[in-house]
């Protein structure tokens, strides 16, 4: 199975569960690898044949600026689910980073992997 991946996708948003957080936007940086069998655009050359991936990141940046979430697990359960049904991709892994959230940590958040990998056709619906 082919994949396409969007990689450092910085967003700020509303997230989290302390007072402070739900008045102060904070920065996510948002990693997806879609599954997608690329061939027929490969051929084709034709956007329609392909996963959009421009129209992927304006979707998730909308999606994840609007949000309001105190959970980074909330953000990417509801995040996989829109990118599932809106853009037919049969799998998807979602990591969301919430930099900073824990003083020593680099880095601290979630990875999530929904639906199935399988021979699949994918574009934009």
């Amino acid at each position: 199975m082919d994949i396409i991946f969007l990689r450092g996708l910085q967003i700020e948003t509303i997230i989290g569960i302390y007072d402070w957080e739900r008045e102060t936007r904070q920065t996510v940086i948002i990693d997806l690898e879609m599954a997608c069998d690329i061939t027929r655009a490969a051929q084709t050359e034709a956007i329609e044949d392909a996963l959009d991936y421009k129209a992927v990141s304006k979707r998730v940046i909308e999606f994840v600026e609007s949000s309001r979430f105190f959970l980074v697990e909330t953000m990417a359960e509801r995040l996989a689910q829109l990118i599932l049904d809106e853009f037919d991709v049969p799998w998807l892994r979602v990591t969301i980073n919430k930099k900073g959230a824990v003083r020593g940590a680099s880095d601290v958040g979630v990875i999530i992997e929904r639906g199935r990998k399988s021979r699949h056709d994918c574009h934009d619906r």
